[in-house]
Formats: structure tokens, sequence, C-alpha cells
């Protein structure tokens, strides 16, 4: 046996990483499955998995992934066996990352594992995806489930680089004004500090607070940058704990504005997944699981998983969302309606539409009130640094005429 290192949930949302014995990494998710609990990622805790040499877990590149399932419905819809299409692809994959993956997936397959399961051992690919092969396998209907992941991950990717492309110029200007105030502030401000010191001049008040902020800002300028370091460091350790991520997640929610662009992201992802798993023929329990696993948010995923409980008893899922206190209204409303009228999947991509719009209209919003404070505040910034160091040298223009 190999040892795993296992991150899962319980009914109550409280997350627990433990090492595990197993045979590979089907095995213990398999086990903590049903035990009951949602299982984040199983990944190998040694260099050897079930004694095969561990692969390189480096991150899935969407843009191959989205081509290799076009390529695979293809070759399934042509009416090849899932064994062949797997070898074809794996022959004309170019990525590095993806290839050893296919290919660790292909020889389970060969010993008779299901597919689904396969691609789950891999401990990369999106929880989503393996569920939906597993839909597949279960109903015998492999193309369709395929084809609505397919589709799903098109409105994704286009969302997400929509959503790129906005913060794309406010992140330039944050990043220029950043580095146009360390270069005044630590080069240029003490350069002019020599300046009026070899001129024995006496200087307005402004300027020795600014020479003074430029000299102590040059000299602790080297620890500034490593406690910036250590800060990063630590808080991306503190945000893999759960209170860590619980306290993280609870102030970005609280971000004026910000924080409720984020919260109607992460519900208009939730919303497109549950929808596209329900169409999958996923029970809707198993599916808000799944859906709540692949959001961001840990307040949205605490309130999903106690909802997902309610479910389980018997309550509607408007309901048992309503009581978390997470979803916003509108949402609960819409998918109350979509309950009663049973169009639940289609009220949900109805969701998903509505808040993708908002959001964009949302950050749009935000964007151009950012960039205007931030060309005021560099304007202000640099206009004051400029008139601070220039004063002294008009008074001993003025001093000699």
């Amino acid at each position: 046996m190999a040892e795993f290192l296992v991150k899962v949930a319980d009914e109550q949302g409280h997350l627990v990483q433990q090492v595990e014995h197993g045979y590979s990494e089907a095995d213990v998710r398999e086990r903590f499955t049903q035990q009951g609990y949602l299982v984040y990622w199983v990944k190998p805790q040694g260099i050897f998995s079930g004694g095969r040499v561990g692969l390189s877990r480096g991150k899935l590149k969407q843009n191959p992934f989205v081509i290799f399932n076009q390529q695979f419905l293809t070759l399934i819809k042509a009416g090849l066996p899932i064994l062949t299409a797997l070898e074809l692809l794996i022959k004309r994959q170019k990525d590095s990352t993806l290839r050893p993956l296919l290919e660790n997936v292909r020889d389970r397959v060969k010993s008779g594992e299901l597919l689904s399961d396969s691609f789950a051992a891999q401990g990369v690919f999106p929880k989503m995806y393996t569920t939906t092969l597993m839909a597949g396998e279960k109903s015998g209907n492999m193309e369709e489930v395929l084809n609505r992941y397919i589709s799903f991950q098109r409105l994704s990717m286009t969302f997400r680089k929509k959503l790129f492309v906005s913060l794309v110029y406010p992140t330039l200007l944050i990043v220029v004004v950043t580095i146009m105030v360390l270069f005044l502030v630590t080069y240029v401000v003490p350069e002019f500090a020599k300046l009026f010191n070899n001129l024995g001049a006496t200087l307005p008040t402004p300027t020795v607070i600014m020479l003074a902020l430029g000299t102590q800002a040059r000299k602790l300028l080297p620890f500034l940058a490593l406690g910036f370091v250590a800060l990063v460091i630590f808080i991306w350790r503190w945000r893999t704990t759960d209170r860590g991520a619980e306290q993280i997640d609870r102030i970005l929610l609280k971000i004026p504005l910000l924080g409720d662009i984020r919260l109607k992201y992460q519900v208009a992802t939730f919303s497109r997944m549950l929808s596209t798993l329900l169409l999958g023929g996923i029970p809707l329990v198993p599916s808000m699981e799944t859906a709540g696993a692949s959001v961001s948010s840990r307040k949205l995923l605490n309130g999903v998983l106690a909802a997902s409980g309610r479910v389980r008893e018997g309550q509607g899922l408007a309901k048992s969302l309503e009581e978390q206190k997470v979803f916003p209204e509108l949402a609960v409303e819409m998918l109350e309606v979509g309950e009663s009228t049973g169009a639940l999947p289609a009220m949900l991509t109805s969701v998903a539409e509505f808040y993708e719009e908002d959001v964009q209209t949302a950050l749009g919003a935000a964007m151009a009130l950012i960039e205007p404070i931030l060309l005021i505040f560099m304007a202000v910034f640099v206009g004051g640094v400029l008139i601070s160091l220039y004063l002294p040298i008009f008074t001993l223009g003025s001093g000699i005429h």
C-alpha cells in the first residue's frame, strides 16, 4: 500500500486533511465517499504511488483540455471504443502536462478501472468533469454529457477572458504608479538631499519632510521588501487552513463593491455548474456537493454543504439555500420559481446568465471609478514631490535676484 494525502469535508462543512493508506487514489477516494465525505482531492504522499512512479501534478491548462474533450467527443461519436480514442489522442497530444496524465488514464482503463475513476485518480482534473463522466457511464449516454460539459467549459472560459481583459488596464496602471512612487521616493528624493546638503541652504518645512521620508525609505526598503514577502508567504500558508480561509473570505466579501462582485461571480459559477450536472442526470444532492466544491468562497461552500444536508432530508433547494443567508434574495426567488414549475436546470442557467452580466456591469463601473482615483493620486503625489523638491531652488533663485 502507498500513502496518500486526503482533503475531505463532512456534512457540516468542516474540512479535514490527513494521510491515508490505500492501493490507489481511486481506492482512497471511494472509501471516503462511501463514508459520506465530500472529497476535495487525493494526492500521493511519496515518490511512489501504488507501485508506480508518481507523475508530475502540474496545473492543468484549460485550452488543451478543452481541445482534448472536443476531439474525444468526436471520436466517440464516430463509434470508436474509449480505449482506442485515448490511444489516438495521446499520440497527437503535445501538452507536456496533459500527455502523461492521459497515459496514466489509459493504463488504468486497460487494467479494468472505470474511465471516471481513472481521471479522478490523477488528482488534477475538475471534480465536475469526473462526475460528468460517471453520469455518462451510468446512463450509457457519454456523448450527451460530454457535449454539455464542453459547452460549460466554453462559456466559463469566455466569461473568464472577459473578466481578465477588464482587469488588464487597471492592473498595469497600479503597477506603473507603484514603480513611479518607489522610484521617486527611494532614488530621486535622496539625490536631491545630497544636492541640498552640499548647498548648505535653509530648506522649507515641506522639503525637509520629503527629504527625511526619502532618506529613511531608501534605508528601510530592503527590510520592507523582506517583510512584504514574509507577509505574502504567511497569508498564502494561512489560507490553506480552515480558520485562515474563512477569515480571508470574510474580509474579501466585506470589501465595498468588490466583495459584492466576488459573491455574484461565485453564485454565477455555482449555478451554471449545478445546471450542467442536473442536465447530465446527476441527482440534486451530489450535484450540489460537486458544484459547491468548485467555488472558492468558504462562506458560500459551507452554505451549500449545509443546504445539501437539508435537501437530503427532503426540503426544497430554494428554501434550504434561503436558510443559510448566503445567496442573494433574487437568486433564491428565481430558484423557487424553477422548482415550482419543474424547470430548475433552465432557471439555474438563467440565474448564471443574470449574475454573469451583473458582474461584468459592476466590474466595469468599479474599474471606471478606480482608474480616475489612481490618476488623481498619481498627479497629487508626483506634483507634491516635485513642488517640495523644487521649492528651495525657487527660494535660492529669488535670493540671488
